[in-house]
């Protein structure tokens, strides 16, 4: 038996704003920003009293302080954000047989055949409430019959609503809307749509779908597709992360040598902990490193799987050593390990040995019972920043980006 789909898209607002709203209500009516603290950071969210000054999310932290200077900035908690994302992602996984989480406060629901049991409108909307009800988070949704619909719905249900969208209504609803709403549309795609004169979906409706393809590529013909309310993009049931990284911008772009090894040793040590601590192996370790003139280079190494300190620490500094150029300024250094995969060490009868592994197991058994920073590597000492968590038990990952150094 066939069935209409039935699909939901939920999405948290301004979801670092409601978050810290709850642990203090001080902020509640107030222009608040979160995200890097310094000049050089950036906004990573804004409450709507900001967003009325002409702030968004990723605009540079300096130009917001212009925009708004009685705006209230918080550098933020990730690991506070990343348990009230948890708590949330635990009532829709008690509720709906199938979702897709895409972010920390953005999920996709499939419905589709709950109608003959339930009712998928009344169904979502007693999901929302349970979720206010429980969380005491704001959340808005939008349904249709695909992820694209429900999706755009979404954000002309904001702020705290609900928008459904019967079948048949999906170009209707579309249409007047700008084309930046299409999902995928970035500034630069745009651009080159309002340079063709499209600036509102229903131009591109009107478009023939070869123009679309001629003019933008492949990108054109999703775009054409997603404008006229075609999407048969399943959704796909929420599974493990499988890389885990950190990368750190600092305030003042800088050459020292022993500063940025002794970053990237911390960094590289507290992801292999991270790694035992979720009982994890990776098998590729990647450095980036960005100058002063935003030119960027990463290098990537297959390594046999570990998550051991002195099999991966080396590959890292080694991948820095081969992409540091010392005549210029350094801007971000980052670390990624990838390939992830479950599993325990194994013992290499070539490369360890048990004083090695004795002093990992002891100093792990140290960092469980007085924090990750108990014991660390005397290289990394001025790396203060490392926090204090594990990504793969719902916490989150283990550097807020945009932190003092």
């Amino acid at each position: 038996m066939s069935f209409q789909r039935s699909i939901v898209h939920m999405d948290l607002d301004t979801f670092f704003v409601s978050c810290e709203r709850l642990l203090d209500s001080r902020l509640n009516n107030k222009p608040v920003l979160i995200g890097g603290t310094s000049d050089r950071g950036v906004v990573a969210s804004c409450s709507y009293e900001a967003r009325r000054f002409g702030i968004h999310s990723a605009m540079p932290m300096r130009l917001a302080k212009q925009l708004c200077p009685e705006a209230i900035i918080l550098r933020g908690n990730s690991g506070i954000y990343t348990k009230f994302s948890q708590n949330v992602t635990e009532v829709i996984k008690d509720t709906v047989p199938l979702y897709e989480k895409t972010s920390i406060d953005e999920f996709y629901i499939d419905l589709t055949g709950m109608d003959k049991f339930f009712g998928c409108h009344k169904l979502a909307t007693e999901l929302r409430q349970r979720i206010i009800k429980e969380t005491g988070l704001p959340i808005s949704f939008g349904l249709s019959i695909n992820k694209t619909v429900s999706k755009i719905a979404t954000g002309e249900a904001k702020p705290n609503n609900e928008i459904r969208i019967i079948s048949g209504t999906e170009k209707p609803f579309l249409a007047p809307l700008s084309v930046k709403k299409i999902p995928m549309v970035g500034n630069v795609t745009y651009k080159a749509l309002c340079d063709l004169g499209v600036k509102r979906i229903k131009t591109v409706q009107d478009m023939p779908m070869e123009l679309m393809h001629r003019v933008l590529g492949k990108n054109g013909l999703s775009i054409w597709k997603k404008a006229n309310g075609i999407d048969n993009s399943p959704v796909i049931q929420y599974h493990e992360r499988k890389s885990i990284s950190t990368e750190r911008t600092f305030n003042k772009d800088t050459t020292d040598v022993a500063k940025l090894k002794g970053i990237i040793i911390a960094m590289a040590e507290n992801l292999a902990y991270q790694l035992r601590r979720g009982n994890k192996l990776t098998a590729c370790v990647t450095f980036k490193i960005r100058y002063s003139d935003f030119q960027t280079y990463t290098q990537q190494q297959r390594i046999p799987y570990s998550a051991m300190d002195h099999t991966i620490i080396p590959v890292v500094l080694d991948l820095y050593n081969k992409l540091y150029n010392r005549r210029l300024l350094v801007r971000l250094i980052g670390v990624k390990f990838s390939h992830l995969v479950e599993g325990g060490h194994q013992i290499n009868l070539f490369e360890d040995n048990e004083k090695q592994l004795r002093l990992i197991e002891a100093i792990d058994k140290m960092r469980v019972r007085y924090g990750d920073r108990a014991v660390i590597n005397a290289a990394g000492m001025d790396a203060k920043s490392i926090s204090r968590w594990n990504p793969f038990n719902g916490e989150p990952p283990p550097l807020l980006a945009n932190r003092r150094q």
